[in-house]
């Protein structure tokens, strides 16, 4: 075997054991995160040119405890990865963009309290890593492995056009339900390019359509523009889905 060829081989094979470890410690710290840093009540309003007191786009508070979901899930993957799946190949494409988006995000409550534009920057790299991470999501050890990151992606899609919405009416862009439709709309967008890509993964569209519920109960019964554009958004999302998963009793697997 060529010296180069042999070199390539043992690197790869310790990328192998190393990814899972950064993965691990990237979730760590990401779960970590809350009890370290301040709580997290929204954006400061006073942060923006146009204060943000009580936007349209933020969803009702209940909504977040999916959060509670979230972490346990993705803890399960984690260990489970170093424990169980160390060397299984068909977990290795997730860990890379798994860990680039849960380690950054490690940082995202801190950022957030002082710097809500460059936390809204940091939430759309978490998102577009995370749905790296999904697409890359074998059909094998679905529970342990896909479930989790497709919830974790679909919340932070909502999450991020949250972002959006409040940095748009922030800065005087846009009316606060105005941007609060921008934001719901961005969200559907990814949502349904997401679902057409992955339509094996419902459970990224139901931490979405989570969201979308959340938004609707904040903005009843004042807000009707918001209420309306997020309920025809939940009605697309949810049809998508549905449709993903009647083609997949046809088909295997992806």
């Amino acid at each position: 075997m060529p010296l180069g060829t042999a070199r390539r081989q043992g690197y790869l094979s310790d990328m192998k054991h190393t990814l899972p470890i950064l993965t691990l410690v990237a979730t760590a710290a990401f779960l970590v995160s809350p009890f370290v840093a301040d709580p997290f009540m929204g954006f400061d309003p006073q942060r923006f040119p146009v204060p943000q007191i009580d936007p349209p786009v933020q969803p009702a508070g209940y909504a977040f405890s999916i959060w509670g979901l979230i972490y346990v899930w993705l803890a399960v993957l984690a260990v489970v990865g170093v424990i169980l799946r160390r060397d299984a190949l068909a977990w290795q494409p997730v860990h890379l963009p798994l860990t680039l988006s849960l380690g950054p995000g490690a940082l995202w409550l801190w950022v957030a309290g002082f710097a809500p534009l460059t936390a809204t920057v940091l939430i759309f790299w978490m998102l577009g890593c995370a749905i790296w991470a999904l697409l890359r999501t074998p059909a094998q050890d679905r529970w342990l492995l896909r479930v989790p990151v497709a919830l974790y992606a679909g919340w932070l899609t909502a999450a991020a056009h949250v972002s959006l919405g409040v940095a748009i009416g922030g800065y005087g862009l846009a009316s606060g339900e105005l941007a609060a439709v921008i934001a719901v709309a961005g969200a559907t967008l990814v949502a349904l390019a997401v679902g057409w890509t992955r339509p094996d993964a419902p459970e990224y569209s139901a931490a979405v359509i989570w969201a979308f519920i959340a938004v609707i109960v904040a903005n009843l019964p004042e807000a009707i523009a918001v209420t309306g554009a997020t309920l025809v958004a939940l009605l697309l999302v949810a049809a998508m889905t549905a449709c993903g998963l009647w083609a997949g009793q046809r088909k295997p697997a992806l």
